[in-house]
């Protein structure tokens, strides 16, 4: 097989696109494992080249012997046939060495190389994992605000400068703009197809050719009502291919337009000229992202960025830094634990070095392999159910499988005071690319009469939440409701009450994880109910306590 056929073959399997959902871009940790399994591809497919050059070798060195001995016989082919051994020599190439080199050159070296790529495709991420990616990209881009140029050049902030990273090539931003078009969602088309743009003009070379890259920038311009610069895209288009069908009828409609709206405003008089102008910015004003189903997307994006609420100084000087031994437990005496106040209200508070690297890396050696993609509760049914707002992976980790679990549910239950028998079992999660959980409430509402029904223990009337990783940017925890930001911290765990004293929820608990920018955030988490707390926190009368 020649190699431009194997390449094809490569490239047909490396696109296969299996029926299975793996949600890989869910979850950091099991993405590394596609960089072991490209790297073993890698070595294959170079095994495969030097097959296929040491083939070619042989073929080189036959062609090149022949070339001499056949450039010589021809001088005189009567006299170099006179002689019998070249007689006999020319007989036995035709009849045996020659089919020989046939078979040799038809010998193909990439059967090895295919088995491999076979078995390993089914680990491959398929159309939604790419999209999946594609889109949190994005996610990333409007949360943080950056521009296209600093996502492609992979300039992010937090990251190690150590690390290798390769910028975005033109077909890397095409892609972008295609995944955001195929939602209709034109302003990140018009994005990421100005950035393939530019890195076309500024001399990079692409398969992905200029008139097809204006064509879409022309397009998503038009349908955010910019008129005028759509016009002008497709002219350059049209001085690149003239004969292009779709341009040359978007030209005529483009024209026809303006030429309409430009007699309007001649006609108009002075003050629905001011009207006009006035909608004019409104509209450029409004220009932007397609609004979304989350009413408070800018102020959990603010607080994302850490431009959330400061605490007046009277409020501030409330907050301390201690050392805590809960009601003088007996493993905490001599050893207390070390307690910050995040938030007054809710009351946040962050323990410090709760769990130890080698606990953290037990965790994540027990949880790593049946990682799944996370879920919530739906509300209605009741049902688990994977929710686009939602990008992570978890597993759930009982106390028998291993004594470090075990460990850790008890010292939860020796700082907290609460009783974690009734608790759900500990909670690992890892989040993957642009990795977020939108704001959410831990609690069931009232709305939600069922939502742990099946459990037995009542609602969740707390949360301790444990960093287990460092996340150099992005990825802290806030509360939107009254703009309270927690950033990680490996080995730090926060707590909260969800339920006032009374049973009743705290609604200013809602909180949200917001999207990692630069890094691989590990957490893992304890829900304990309410169910075996009557005489560890008493109920009140009083809603709001």
């Amino acid at each position: 097989m020649e190699l431009r056929g194997v390449c094809c073959v490569l490239l047909t399997c490396l696109f296969y696109t299996s029926s299975a959902d793996k949600d890989f871009f869910t979850s950091i940790g099991q993405m590394t494992d596609l960089l072991y399994t490209e790297k073993d591809l890698v070595t294959s497919l170079k095994d495969y080249i030097r097959a296929e050059e040491d083939k070619l070798e042989q073929v080189k060195k036959w062609a090149e012997k022949l070339d001499v001995l056949s450039a010589t016989a021809t001088q005189d082919p009567e006299g170099f046939l006179g002689h019998p051994v070249n007689a006999f020599k020319l007989m036995k190439r035709l009849n045996t060495e020659w089919g020989e080199l046939e078979s040799l050159v038809l010998k193909d070296m990439s059967d090895g190389f295919i088995s491999n790529l076979t078995i390993q495709r089914q680990y491959f991420p398929n159309d939604d994992d790419q999209t999946g990616a594609a889109k949190a990209l994005m996610r990333l881009q409007d949360t943080y605000r950056l521009d296209t140029h600093t996502i492609s050049s992979g300039e992010l902030p937090g990251t190690n400068k150590d690390v290798a990273m390769s910028p975005m090539t033109v077909e890397d931003c095409f892609e972008l703009g295609k995944i955001a078009y195929s939602d209709a969602d034109y302003y990140h088309t018009e994005l990421w197809m100005e950035q393939a743009l530019k890195q076309l003009d500024g001399g990079e070379e692409s398969t992905v050719d200029m008139v097809t890259i204006l064509d879409y920038l022309s397009y998503s311009i038009y349908q955010q009502g910019e008129l005028e610069r759509a016009l002008d895209y497709t002219k350059r288009l049209l001085k690149l291919d003239s004969a292009h069908q779709r341009a040359n009828g978007n030209l005529k409609y483009f024209e026809y337009q303006l030429a309409k709206q430009n007699k309007v405003e001649a006609e108009e008089g002075q003050k629905e000229k001011e009207k006009r102008e006035r909608e004019k910015r409104e509209a450029s004003d409004k220009k932007g992202r397609p609004a979304d189903y989350l009413p408070e997307r800018r102020k959990y994006e603010q607080l994302c960025r850490g431009e959330g609420i400061k605490m007046t100084p009277r409020r501030q000087s409330r907050m301390f830094c201690r050392y805590s031994d809960n009601n003088h437990h007996p493993l905490y005496v001599l050893g207390p634990v070390k307690q910050e106040d995040e938030w007054d209200r809710p009351r946040i508070i962050r323990y410090h070095d709760i769990l130890s690297n080698s606990e953290i890396e037990k965790v994540k050696e027990l949880a790593k392999p049946r990682l799944r993609r996370a879920t919530i509760s739906n509300p209605i049914t009741g049902v688990l159910e994977t929710a686009h707002y939602r990008i992570s992976k978890s597993a759930w980790l009982t106390s028998y499988e291993d004594p470090v679990v075990d460990k850790i549910n008890q010292r939860i239950e020796d700082i907290t005071g609460l009783n974690v028998k009734t608790a759900e079992e500990l909670q690992v999660a890892n989040y993957g690319v642009g990795g977020q959980y939108e704001p959410h409430f831990d609690f069931g509402r009232k709305d939600e009469p069922d939502a742990f029904k099946e459990l037995g223990t009542g609602n969740r009337i707390a949360t301790w939440l444990i960093y287990m990783s460092d996340v150099p940017s992005g990825g802290a925890t806030v509360f939107t409701d009254v703009g309270a930001a927690v950033w990680p911290k490996k080995g730090s765990a926060v707590f909260w009450y969800n339920l006032f004293a009374s049973g009743e929820g705290d609604y200013s608990t809602r909180h949200a994880a917001c999207p990692v920018l630069v890094g691989n955030k590990w957490v893992s988490n304890k829900w304990m109910h309410e169910r075996g707390q009557e005489f560890r926190r008493r109920c009140t009368l009083n809603e709001s306590e």
